[in-house]
């Protein structure tokens, strides 16, 4: 839980002092993307190991 409040306060604190609206909701959209490709890629990768995927 620890954890999760740390990565919750830099996640707030990246954010905090950008100027424009725009500039702050692109890149709050941008990380958001990113976090959800990394769980993609990762489901992907626990997925093909599970099922005996060779990786040759």
């Amino acid at each position: 839980m620890n954890k999760l409040l740390l990565l919750k306060e830099i996640y707030l604190e990246g954010f905090r002092n950008l100027g424009s609206l725009i500039v702050r909701r692109y890149f709050k959209i941008f990380a958001w993307f990113a976090f959800i490709m990394f769980f993609v890629v990762l489901y992907a990768f626990i997925f093909r190991v599970s099922t005996g995927f060779p990786f040759d």
